[in-house]
């Protein structure tokens, strides 16, 4: 089965991992139940897996792009072992107003802006119009809707606490990512 020309966009903190206030190491990932059985799920389909993720701890002086990449390294050990991969990972490591130069700055990749989305899809090919985007905030829908993707929330991370703010906005609610996966499953099989 070829690869899809769509993707299945996923916030890493609170989505896939368990949200800790700017995790930089390793040591700090904690993967939430069924994220990885979730992603699998996908790539057994043949549909890409790509993570956006705001990372202002980075313009904040926190945590380097280098301590970002380790991380993502270690993400991608652990759901290897789980027989589950991620394509690609997209980040912002800017803050429009907190920080460091030259991160300290508007751009068009922090979210809920579209930068990222339109990034994978000038790499890939992507048509985002048919892609999801699952995340646990409110900025992940307004992403995944700026650019007329499906957007599912997840109940996981912040997703509790914001889903009244994404009421009318969001196509689905989600315990948590497998649950976003089976929907999406339902979705293409529709």
């Amino acid at each position: 089965m070829a690869q899809a020309d769509f993707a299945v966009f996923v916030d890493r903190d609170g989505t896939i991992n368990v949200d800790v206030d700017f995790l930089s190491s390793p040591g700090q990932l904690q993967l939430i139940p069924r994220s990885a059985e979730a992603i699998r799920e996908l790539n057994e389909l043949n549909i890409p897996v790509v993570v956006i993720t705001n990372q202002s701890g980075i313009a904040r002086g926190l945590f380097s792009e280098d301590d970002l990449k380790i991380v993502h390294r270690a993400l991608d050990v652990m759901l290897l072992e789980q027989h589950a991969s991620i394509l690609d990972y997209f980040y912002c490591p800017h803050h429009p107003s907190e920080g460091i130069a030259p991160y300290v700055r508007d751009c068009e990749c922090r979210k809920p802006s579209p930068g990222m989305l339109n990034n994978a899809k000038a790499k890939y090919g992507f048509d985002l119009q048919r892609s999801f985007v699952v995340g646990d905030k409110e900025i992940d829908i307004r992403t995944g809707k700026s650019v007329g993707a499906v957007s599912i929330q997840v109940a996981t991370g912040y997703g509790a606490a914001e889903k009244e703010l994404t009421t009318g906005i969001r196509d689905y609610y989600a315990s948590d990512l497998y649950d976003a996966v089976q929907f999406i499953k339902s979705k293409l099989n529709q």
